[in-house]
């Protein structure tokens, strides 16, 4: 299937979606902030990003415009439990070109949907924000 980089400071989130993401046949590589997120790109690459916005070191903000600038049709799916700028935080991300967007908590489904969706596997569901 699809190598995807997973950006998330939260181990617990990243270690849940390599769970889940590996059983649908995928390929994972994490990574805690975007700083680190961008080298394990430049390093292997991957077909699809799914970032957490807000982070130590490098926010998934800064980290997915620096990637449209290198590689504008990559595919990205942001990802956010921001509290209360949550929402806004995500609107940010689709103006920046970003595929689909994910409140935390989303559930499996709502996570295999959207990056079935990004990577082209099916229609897009309209749980997948």
């Amino acid at each position: 299937m699809a190598h995807i980089l997973v950006i998330d400071d939260e181990e617990s989130i990243r270690s849940m979606l390599v769970i889940i993401l590996q059983r649908a046949g995928h390929e994972v590589t994490v990574a805690e902030n975007g700083k680190i997120g961008m080298n394990r790109f430049k390093a292997g690459g991957a077909d699809l990003i799914i970032t957490d916005l807000v982070m130590p070191e490098q926010e998934g903000v800064e980290t997915i415009m620096q990637l449209r600038q290198q590689h504008p049709d990559l595919p990205i799916i942001a990802m956010s439990g921001g509290g209360s700028r949550a929402d806004t935080y995500l609107a940010i991300c689709k103006r920046l070109g970003v595929r689909c967007t994910l409140a935390k908590p989303f559930t499996m489904e709502e996570l295999i949907n959207a990056v079935n969706s990004v990577l082209g596997n099916e229609e897009p569901n309209l749980t997948a924000r």
